[in-house]
């Protein structure tokens, strides 16, 4: 005989509950820009080693940039557990706030090296115009995200967003730092290409820029700028001069040859001939080390994260989504593209530090936040 019993089966406990649903969504997480930040940021660290080893023996710099990503991955925690949403909120806040900061700069900023580009907070120094990329992409992607405009962006229509990024760019270039403006500047005009603009206006603005540019290099640039064009163009119009970094950095490059001399054995970085070799040039460090088979590895990690990013993007279901990932993925690409390129010798040296791999704060944490942010839009995009 089969006793069946009419009792209802036992409750779940709430608590219970919480937690299943919790680990089904941990499996479900999508942790793939954090991991390949993390890989970056440790060659990043084991770089950074290497090139500060002879002079940096008291200082230990590779320290502090561990303390910046910690305090960046706290953020992250923080970023994670809201919804990217948020920012959409107080974009205009974020950008307006980041512009008195950048005024703040030019008014009280602390000068290094013919530059004025920080601001102290107690002990620590912050560069604003580094966290300026970031609040710029937020704010365009709110623009956008409740702009109207149809059949694309006419000159009018653009006229607001374009005051939006020149009034931070015009700041920047006050300081200066030109890298970091032209950085903006190519972030803007990536994003305005997908939004569309209308093709007699995108003729006409190739036109003014290309009537610009010989005003600007005249005018608006600073001697040691134009310098570096012209040094960009023969370096050894000057190689004792404005031609020595780029020299430096391409004997640093080539001599790497296939597989590296090895780590910590590089010349030009350990007897210091380069120049800025943890910030700007930390890249020609790697390549000497390395060889191009490290260099192409590196590339290979950075196309892989970029490719993560564009994934995030492309899945995206709200428009401020997709927007604000890819603004900030143009910031990266814009970056690792402009800063190889110079210290190849490819392009002109403009100060533009290599995300994760380049000692730096403001840069870093920038960086990790970018990072953040992309990945909550990875984790939510489903939900409105």
């Amino acid at each position: 005989m089969t006793y069946t019993s009419t009792e209802s089966p036992l409750p779940i406990e709430e608590g219970q509950l919480r937690v299943g649903m919790y680990d089904e969504e941990l499996k479900k997480f999508n942790w793939n820009l954090l991991i390949i930040q993390f890989v970056l940021f440790g060659i990043g660290i084991w770089n950074l080693i290497s090139a500060t080893g002879v002079e940096d023996k008291s200082l230990g710099l590779y320290k502090t940039q561990l303390l910046w990503f910690g305090i960046g991955m706290a953020l992250t925690t923080l970023i994670l557990i809201m919804h990217y949403s948020f920012f959409s909120r107080v974009a205009y806040i974020i950008y307006f706030a980041n512009i008195l900061l950048l005024a703040a700069v030019l008014v009280a900023g602390k000068s290094s090296l013919g530059a004025k580009r920080w601001i102290g907070f107690g002990g620590l120094r912050i560069q604003p115009s580094e966290f300026m990329k970031l609040s710029m992409v937020i704010c365009l992607a709110k623009y956008f995200e409740t702009d109207r405009t149809v059949g694309g962006y006419g000159l009018k229509e653009m006229l607001l967003p374009v005051m939006l990024v020149a009034v931070p760019a015009g700041l920047i270039m006050l300081q200066p730092d030109l890298g970091t403006a032209l950085i903006i500047l190519f972030t803007f005009a990536s994003m305005m290409l997908f939004i569309k603009v209308r093709p007699k206006t995108l003729i006409l603005l190739i036109s003014i820029v290309a009537l610009t540019v010989p005003l600007a290099y005249q005018f608006a640039m600073k001697p040691y700028q134009r310098q570096r064009i012209v040094s960009f163009i023969d370096p050894q119009s000057d190689p004792k001069g404005s031609g020595y970094n780029s020299i430096q950095s391409m004997i640093a490059v080539g001599s790497g040859q296939l597989t590296g001399k090895g780590y910590k054995k590089g010349t030009q970085s350990q007897l210091n001939f380069l120049p800025e070799h943890h910030t700007d040039f930390i890249f020609s460090v790697f390549s000497e080390e390395h060889g191009f088979v490290g260099c192409i590895i590196l590339v290979a990690i950075y196309l892989v994260f970029l490719l993560n990013g564009l994934s995030v993007a492309y899945q995206s279901h709200d428009k401020f989504g997709v927007l604000l990932t890819l603004g900030i993925m143009n910031v990266f690409f814009w970056h690792i593209f402009v800063n190889m390129g110079m210290v190849m010798g490819m392009l002109p040296i403009v100060g533009v530090p290599l995300p994760f791999l380049s000692y730096g704060g403001s840069s870093l944490m920038t960086s990790i936040m970018s990072v953040a942010i992309v990945t909550n839009i990875a984790n939510k995009k489903f939900m409105f």
